[in-house]
């Protein structure tokens, strides 16, 4: 690992050097304690391996990538300290934040500064505007778009089937709900029940009851990464129910999954990247990140590993063209990508209209072998555009 890259935790006790200035400086507020450091740790990782990849060839126009980040225990306003300190120390032209609740927060900065590009862990849909969010995008697509993948699929292989919706009571699990009434009503779905929720480990009976009830061919799990799943299926299975389950990014990596075991057999949902365990020809890069990491990374070291490529890939377009890099120039490079190779992360060449990058397969936890097996193409939405009120 490039020993330029490393983490610096806590509060600094000392003045760090300022970034030469050749270098190219690429931010990060990463929650590496808290709730969500399983992600955070993840997601430097990919971030700093893409980086390496790059410097090891070169850098980009001859200059090299700095990675400069600290942990923030996911809190909003300890990231927001991150950014002002990172951004007052170093030229920084890249970053990457830990939350929803980050992106919103800054929006108004980075149009004040007009200097840089942020990518991050969200997928939030109210991001995913380029006229109110100009300087954002993510490696991804938004939540209502994931959903809009599960219920394409859905009408492909079941037409006119009936779905429940169950979403944590959290900004996060409503976050697609309005989106997924429209995509079962533009693809001839039946909603038949709307679930809400508290997140985590919760009784789920009265819950079960409904779906018995209703009867669903599919039910759609959104705003959850395991809790309350697990007893949903035990318990639905138990009552003789042979809806299948699926869910959305948050709760579609194989390791969330191998501790349930036999009752997790069979849960579907929508990944945007390949899985690093995948049997994929013609996938380069996730060959060389099985050299670099021998061990299983989860699919949030892939969305950090991607998001770097979307930003460098940006900032190379904007060197090579001989413009300075800023949220302009660099937002506008971003914009032009379009079916680009990804080395196999994505098995389809992807494009970045606006904020998001609207693909994703549909895969199927199999109990046996403890893999995601994939169940369906790529699928491909059309992308959304901003408009600000």
């Amino acid at each position: 690992m490039n020993r330029m890259i490393g983490a610096i935790l806590g509060t600094a006790l000392f003045a760090l050097p300022a970034a030469a200035q050749d270098e190219i400086v690429y931010g990060g507020s990463l929650p590496l304690t808290g709730v969500f450091a399983f992600a955070g740790e993840e997601g430097v990782k990919g971030i700093a391996d893409y980086i390496d990849i790059v410097n090891e060839q070169g850098g980009i126009a001859g200059r090299k990538v700095r990675f400069e980040y600290e942990d923030t225990g996911y809190q909003v306003n300890q990231s927001i300290a991150v950014f002002n300190k990172l951004t007052s120390q170093y030229p920084v032209s890249l970053y990457y934040g830990d939350s929803t609740a980050f992106a919103k927060t800054i929006a108004p900065e980075l149009e004040r500064m007009k200097t840089m590009i942020v990518g991050g862990a969200s997928f939030a849909s109210e991001i995913n505007d380029p006229v109110k969010f100009p300087y954002q995008y993510m490696a991804g697509p938004d939540y209502g778009e994931m959903v809009g993948i599960l219920m394409e699929y859905i009408a492909r292989e079941t037409p006119g089937a009936k779905v429940v919706l169950v979403n944590s009571d959290t900004e996060f699990g409503r976050d697609p709900i309005a989106a997924s009434r429209a995509a079962a009503e533009r693809l001839g779905l039946n909603i038949v029940e709307e679930i809400v929720t508290a997140p985590g480990s919760v009784d789920v009976s009265t819950e079960v009851l409904k779906l018995r009830r209703a009867r669903p061919d599919y039910t759609i799990f959104h705003g959850y990464v395991l809790s309350p799943l697990p007893e949903f299926m035990s318990q639905a299975r138990e009552l003789g129910l042979e809806t299948k389950f699926m869910g959305t990014f948050w709760s579609m990596d194989a390791s969330i999954w191998r501790s349930v075991g036999a009752p997790a057999d069979g849960f579907m949902g929508v990944m945007p990247y390949r899985y690093y365990d995948d049997e994929a020809e013609n996938a380069p890069m996730l060959e060389e990140i099985r050299k670099r990491r021998p061990e299983y990374q989860a699919s949030y070291y892939t969305q950090g590993f991607l998001s770097a490529m979307l930003a460098l890939e940006a900032t190379r377009r904007v060197l090579e063209k001989g413009e300075a890099l800023n949220g302009d120039t660099l937002k506008a490079a971003l914009n032009t990508i379009e079916d680009f190779d990804t080395g196999g992360i994505i098995g389809v060449p992807i494009s970045v209209p606006g904020n998001s990058v609207p693909v994703g397969r549909i895969y199927r936890f199999d109990a046996a072998s403890s893999h995601m097996e994939p169940v369906s193409d790529w699928i491909t939405l059309e992308p959304k555009t901003g408009t600000r009120d």
